[in-house]
């Protein structure tokens, strides 16, 4: 009886251990473990995401990798989200927010968040896409760089290496305008896209804070 005691305070230990190691300092904290996909989920073609080396390699057609994990129940409404990037010549990615997973195809939930520095679409890193977008790519390929997304109620602020790139302040009629796009701001999760197969992209120190409604 003894021993099944200490080995239960020992998971115990172990389980509080692995949930403080995901915490950061002033209220981040990290989404990916960096070495498992656990608390994500992809979609179409799962194979276009891997880890290595403490990163999120995405490498192949078409998919997006959602955050379904138990930080906020994956539901964010105003938030930071931040994570380090590294494109490869050519790529196109981008970051995903307040979307929901599904199956195939594009989000059609919440808006994406550039990450494209030299790709034939010229909608460059840090645009809002389609709505607020940046001509000039502000990061360079082959270099790590930090993409910073703040949310705080109609207000989306996006940062690359601490600087301001794009704000966009939404109308206050623009749910009616999306129609069933889903393209405005609510709550939801964060999602990575795979562009297609020669969109090389990664990932690491994904992170979030949480913000006051």
């Amino acid at each position: 009886m003894r021993r099944i005691y200490l080995m239960t305070v020992l998971l115990a230990v172990l389980s509080l251990s692995v949930h403080l190691s995901l915490l950061a300092q002033d209220g981040w904290t990290k989404l990916f473990d960096g070495k498992s996909l656990d608390g994500w989920k992809a979609s179409e073609n799962p194979e276009t995401f891997s880890v290595e080396d403490g990163m999120i390699v995405v490498d192949g057609p078409r998919a997006h990798l959602f955050y379904v994990g138990d930080v906020y129940d994956h539901s964010f409404k105003n938030f930071e989200f931040k994570a380090d990037v590294k494109t490869m010549p050519g790529a196109n990615s981008g970051m995903y927010f307040h979307t929901e997973y599904q199956d195939e195809g594009w989000p059609n939930k919440g808006y994406e968040v550039q990450v494209n520095n030299s790709h034939t679409d010229w909608r460059r890193t840090a645009s809002l896409y389609g709505v607020d977008d940046v001509r000039g790519a502000p990061a360079d390929d082959n270099e790590w760089f930090t993409q910073h997304i703040i949310v705080q109620d109609s207000l989306v602020t996006i940062k690359v290496d601490g600087e301001i790139i794009t704000e966009y302040v939404e109308p206050k009629d623009v749910k009616e305008d999306a129609g069933s796009s889903g393209r405005y701001l609510d709550t939801g999760t964060f999602a990575l896209q795979g562009h297609d197969p020669e969109s090389k992209v990664y990932y690491k120190n994904i992170m979030v804070k949480a913000l006051p409604d």
